[in-house]
């Protein structure tokens, strides 16, 4: 096992209401950050939506705020909604500091995400 998988991991789970569920675990930072790229990657970005869940989540630097910018991405050219969840008050902060809590739609739990999603 090398150093990044055991700081991170990524567990992958389609829900059966529909959206698909990335469950994020560990520390997300320069090193680590290739794992949660590749899930985003294969995330099947549709109309049901994709929910990155973070209440696992024990440090997020810039690098991973980036990716979770380009899973943002991917959701606005494909026009499939996306969610975080389980963010907790101490990385929100970071998103109110650089204006992306006025980009992202934040849940509490995965649940309500998928409640939120359903149509």
């Amino acid at each position: 096992m090398t150093e990044p998988e055991r700081l991170l991991t990524v567990t992958p789970r389609p829900t059966p209401a529909g959206p698909y569920v990335l469950q994020v675990t560990g520390e997300l930072d320069h090193h680590s950050s290739p794992i949660l790229t590749q899930a985003v990657k294969e995330a099947p970005f549709d109309d049901v939506g994709v929910i990155i869940d973070l209440s696992g989540l024990t440090y997020c630097d810039s690098t991973g705020i980036t990716v979770l910018i380009t899973a943002y991405q991917r959701s606005q050219t494909t026009g499939s909604p996306l969610s975080l969840v389980g963010v907790r008050p101490d990385q929100m902060r970071v998103f109110q500091v650089v204006g992306l809590d006025q980009v992202f739609t934040f849940h509490a739990t995965a649940e309500e995400a998928v409640s939120a999603l359903r149509p």
